[in-house]
């Protein structure tokens, strides 16, 4: 077996089990090259590593600031040491550490406050895990070795806690003779098993996104694509969404400054049918300028209901495609991300058909057990949301929501049939397929991630 340089002073350090730090000392290498060579040699037969995981605690952000400048309750003491003050010049010495001074010094009992003022009713003696703050000060400790530290812990942002990993690397007996060989002499097998590679794959969520289209073109579907930049008309108002209503405002949609529409929103007649549904329904005065301002979509459903209103007569439809909302990144969350919505325009459609359908899509992309249930949306009447079961987390998860069009949205534009209407995020699905807890993970580009999918 040939062995690296580092292998072999390594083998070499280790006549009895050792730490990384003490193989550091003996052999001159770096940190790094210990931890590469740790995993050589353990990929090898030639040590085992044990590791010990040890739960420490640290202090966080308010913690740190104590240890600075002093307890809370300990600050408010040396305030008022001189006598009563005004509660306001209080607030404004301490800042935020106010509120929790002066709470636990009320609760404590040696705090008094009249007319403004507040003063000392006695003499504070060691405030809880006082200690407990100094003994851990700038460091990480095993969390065993503070005593005292239960009244930090139900301080907000005082303590944090974490664990830390030790490792013991023992040789073994290939590892002996390895090393009383030291590895030298022989010849490079050119010809042995090396990992295999994936220079280029497709994205996950690309595969996930065939499957949807594949699953529904299976059922009858047929894809329609439009525009991600729409009017707020074809985005709002033809599916019934007042002018006032609270998902048009800045802090739901984005809208883009100096660009207009380009010519005609629609037609004049569906203006007009759309200025009289919003006053009959709504009873307000439609305004066409707020009709005419462009946006990043924020659903899909503006591309299959303008088919359907340009004339596609019966027929089954989908959208797949990216749709934009002002919301804070979080794991299930993002301010971008896929939508697949769809519509059934048929002369016999029926919101058991379309109960169906979706049973049917999610069978197909291995989700068979599915819940349905009454709620409400804005441009369906009736409505109902659908559950899948999660057999990973072994819990029921919200997906698409359905419904039939209302007739404030099909008649306006010229559709007398019944429409039924579903969507979701593309995204959801995708996490239940592939086992992902963080919606932002299909974005983070980690290689390693993508390549094992």
């Amino acid at each position: 077996m040939v062995l690296h340089d580092i292998e072999r002073r390594m083998l070499g350090a280790l006549g009895s089990p050792s730490d990384p730090d003490r193989i550091c000392e003996e052999t001159g290498l770096s940190p790094d090259q210990v931890r590469r060579g740790m995993e050589w040699l353990r990929h090898k037969g030639l040590a085992e590593i044990s590791e010990e995981r040890t739960e420490v605690v640290s202090l966080g952000r308010n913690g740190l600031e104590a240890l600075k400048k002093g307890m809370p309750e300990r600050r408010l003491a040396e305030l008022l040491g001189a006598g009563p003050m005004e509660m306001s010049r209080v607030q404004e010495e301490l800042g935020a550490a106010f509120g929790p001074a002066v709470g636990r010094a009320r609760k404590s009992g040696w705090l008094s406050s009249k007319g403004g003022m507040i003063s000392l009713s006695g003499r504070p003696g060691e405030i809880p895990g006082e200690e407990a703050l100094a003994a851990i000060g700038a460091k990480s400790v095993p969390r065993g070795s503070v005593p005292g530290i239960e009244p930090l812990l139900d301080r907000p942002g005082f303590i944090t806690a974490g664990h830390e990993s030790s490792y013991l690397i023992s040789i073994t007996d290939a590892g002996r003779e390895a090393a009383a060989s030291r590895g030298e002499g022989g010849a490079i097998d050119v010809e042995a098993d090396a990992p295999r590679v994936f220079a280029a794959r497709r994205h996950p969520l690309r595969e996930v996104m065939s499957e949807v289209r594949e699953a529904f073109v299976a059922l009858g579907f047929e894809e329609v694509r439009g525009p991600q930049v729409q009017s707020s008309f074809w985005n709002f108002d033809a599916l019934f969404t007042p002018q006032d209503h609270p998902a048009r405002e800045l802090q739901d949609t984005f809208y883009l400054d100096g660009m207009g529409p380009g010519g005609d929103i629609a037609t004049a007649e569906q203006k007009k049918r759309i200025t009289t549904s919003h006053r009959k329904g709504w009873r307000y005065e439609w305004d066409e300028g707020e009709s005419r301002r462009m946006l990043l979509r924020t659903h899909t459903t503006c591309v299959t209901v303008r088919h359907l209103a340009d004339g596609a007569g019966d027929g089954r439809f989908f959208s797949l495609g990216r749709v934009f909302r002002n919301e804070k990144p979080s794991y299930r969350h993002l301010a971008e991300f896929h939508q697949v919505e769809g519509v059934v325009a048929e002369k016999d459609a029926s919101l058991r058909g379309l109960m169906g359908i979706q049973r049917e899509f999610y069978r197909r992309m291995g989700l068979p057990r599915v819940r349905f249930w009454p709620t409400y949306f804005p441009y369906t009447e009736p409505s109902l949301q659908s559950m899948v079961y999660d057999e990973g987390r072994k819990k029921w998860v919200e997906l698409f929501g359905m419904g039939v069009f209302r007739p404030e949205v099909t008649r306006p534009l010229g559709i007398s049939r019944p429409v039924l209407a579903w969507g979701g995020g593309l995204e959801r699905v995708a996490m239940l397929k592939l086992g992902v807890d963080d919606v932002r993970e299909f974005y983070g580009n980690s290689l390693g991630w993508l390549r094992c999918r």
